[in-house]
């Protein structure tokens, strides 16, 4: 059977690549993609690699590559039309019946597209002639002029109740069609239909191929019923599931590793004008679940900014419950609040395009704003109303569907609330101090009291306690074999740029690598990478990162380009996950330090075997 193109399109767009291929492939985030083993070829190092943004898997070892349709024919053997089915169940899209309907429905559905273009191309016209001069001083009022009303394709609607309509008659348009797209109003009472847009500067909304499928209207008269409409519910727009700006921001997320949301469609445009062309925004509603599946399809941190106001606090506690059921770890939300209530419109105007940078650079975490939201909704006074803060955050919290996150969360909470809540107790000197956590202790039936679980000197002087060694050696192998290799930088500059190194040797030596790299004038032979450090002065930290990697043949010269890359890729790998257990234990370490509890130290000490065990294995 042949599907409609807006129909797998449609899947595509509900169902991350991510999500369909980790099903049968154990991916890991590297990067902006995702990399894992070859389903197809047994294999030790990874080479398989998956990008939501582009919706598609790319296997090296075989030479394969597909959308999700492809991945689960070649993977299960499915045909293309049961891979369609069972994605289109677990999407939530109903398929259409092969009937002749349906392919006058889809041939319908492109003569939308067709008088969605020439509509645009109408406002536009209109926007230049006689009848759109007040739209232009309106424009030139908020920087919407030149390039800027080119780029986004603004136009005018001008007052004409059958402007638009004569002209898509004009070019052979059905009146049904206009109708059917939303440009046009057919009341039961009145079968003469008219432009729905009437003296309205017009926003094109764009579908992710860039093909218009809805207008949205600001009106010019201030005595408007309504300062922005949009167009109605068509077979081609679905204004939950649809974000302005959409198709041109993905490629600059993409690059830039984020994306901002802002509220409106000018705010969208302000911020491109200040040289911020990764944003998004709704379509005059809240934020929806739908959108946020397309938002974190491009990035898995997107930063949400809105006015510093009560309204943009009330949209920001929002996209807060509608976030937490779906977050996991690398897919969360950033805030941003602009200071005085001002939106990024009214800030670019008033201080210029770097106070509007400026203001953006500092994002809060969710935990942080979901931690003010409840703490700052009502006094905290009384034991009563700070269990009603606490039930209210830990109810919030239960809503993270991935247990590990909620765990983290938990946490986070907890320590929050002991911070904000810890009593005072007085000194003897008649002073106040604040209670450390853990002091007090408990009694136990037929113990009487008993001292709380304290960490021990001997614990705290422990060697698996103490920070790394100044340069470890696989972070000295990892560093010195992107010296000796430069196509270990070619292909791997994103990962390599995001490892946690301990040792400021080789945070200085990356740093310096990655530099030499993104110039013109830097060579691929090795023996230049080390002679331009030499230069800059780094011949002590390469002294001592070859003497931590002198037992590690792969980084040198010597050395296939080919077994250095894999050797690098599995070094790579197994540096995450014991960078994942460090900070893992450094955190448990000082709350057991601080607060004692066996539960604690059981786990604590669990997480020092497994990281054990992964140091013997280097």
């Amino acid at each position: 059977m042949r599907y409609p193109p807006s129909i797998l399109e449609d899947i595509k767009a509900r169902l991350p690549a991510s999500a369909v291929v980790g099903r049968r492939v154990q991916l890991k985030k590297a990067g902006r993609e995702w990399r894992g083993l070859s389903p197809f070829n047994a294999e030790k190092t990874p080479s398989f690699y998956v990008n939501d943004q582009k919706q598609a898997w790319f296997d090296f070892s075989s030479g394969r590559n597909g959308d999700i349709f492809t991945f689960l024919m070649e993977a299960e053997g499915l045909s293309f039309a049961e891979a369609v089915e069972r994605l289109a169940g677990e999407a939530g899209v109903e398929l259409p019946a092969a009937t002749p309907e349906t392919e006058i429905r889809e041939k319908q559905r492109l003569g939308l597209y067709d008088a969605m273009s020439l509509a645009a191309d109408y406002f536009r016209q209109e926007l230049k002639g006689a009848k759109g001069r007040e739209a232009r001083e309106y424009m030139a009022s908020r920087g919407l002029i030149g390039a800027v009303a080119e780029r986004f394709g603004l136009g005018y609607a001008p007052p004409d109740r059958h402007g638009l309509r004569d002209f898509l008659a004009g070019k052979d348009v059905p009146v049904d069609v206009m109708v059917e797209a939303g440009l046009l109003i057919r009341l039961e009472d009145n079968p003469v239909a008219y432009d729905r847009f009437r003296d309205r500067v017009m926003f094109p909304i764009h579908d992710a191929k860039g093909r218009v499928i809805a207008f949205g209207g600001r009106a010019l008269a201030k005595d408007a019923q309504a300062k922005y409409l949009n167009s109605p519910e068509t077979p081609i727009f679905h204004k939950g599931a649809t974000l302005y700006n959409l198709h041109r921001a993905r490629k600059g997320a993409h690059d830039a590793g984020t994306l901002f949301v802002v509220e409106g469609y000018v705010d969208a445009i302000a911020l491109d004008r200040a040289g911020i062309g990764h944003v998004v925004a709704p379509l005059g509603t809240a934020l929806t679940e739908e959108q946020l599946a397309l938002i974190w399809r491009m990035t898995g941190e997107p930063i949400l900014c809105f006015d510093g106001d009560k309204a943009g606090l009330r949209a920001a506690y929002r996209a807060v419950d509608v976030a937490l059921p779906a977050i996991a770890a690398g897919k969360t939300l950033r805030f941003v609040f602009l200071p005085n209530g001002q939106d990024p419109d009214d800030l670019l105007r008033a201080q210029g395009a770097d106070a509007l940078r400026a203001a953006l650079e500092k994002p809060r975490p969710l935990v942080e704003v979901l931690f003010e939201r409840e703490t700052e909704r009502s006094p905290l006074e009384t034991p009563e109303q700070r269990a009603d803060c606490e039930k209210r955050l830990f109810g919030a919290v239960a809503q993270i569907a991935d247990e590990d996150l909620k765990r983290h969360y938990r946490q986070a909470m907890r320590e929050r609330l002991q911070e904000r809540f810890q009593p005072q107790q007085r000194t003897g000197r008649g002073e106040f101090r604040r209670r450390p956590p853990g002091e007090r202790g408990a009694f136990r039936k037929g113990e009487g009291y008993q001292p709380p679980l304290v960490a021990s000197e001997g614990l705290r002087r422990n060697p698996l306690l103490q920070p790394a060694p100044p340069v470890t050696r696989r972070e000295a192998a990892l560093v010195l074999a992107a010296i000796h290799h430069p196509a270990i930088i070619e292909a791997e500059a994103e990962t390599f740029a995001e490892l946690l190194f301990e040792s400021a040797p080789a945070r200085r030596l990356r740093a310096a690598l990655l530099d030499c790299a993104a110039h013109p004038e830097a060579v691929s032979l090795a023996d230049s990478y080390i002679a331009r450090l030499l230069a800059r002065g780094f011949g002590d930290a390469l002294a001592r990162i070859e003497e931590a990697a002198s037992v590690e043949s792969w980084v040198r010269p010597a050395a296939s380009s080919e077994h250095a890359l894999a050797a690098w890729r599995e070094a790579a790998l197994l540096h995450g996950r014991q960078s994942f257990l460090n900070t893992e234990i450094d955190s448990l370490s000082l709350d057991f330090v601080e607060n004692g509890g066996e539960e604690r130290f059981e786990r604590l000490k669990a997480l020092l075997q497994r990281r054990e065990a992964l140091l013997d294995s280097d």
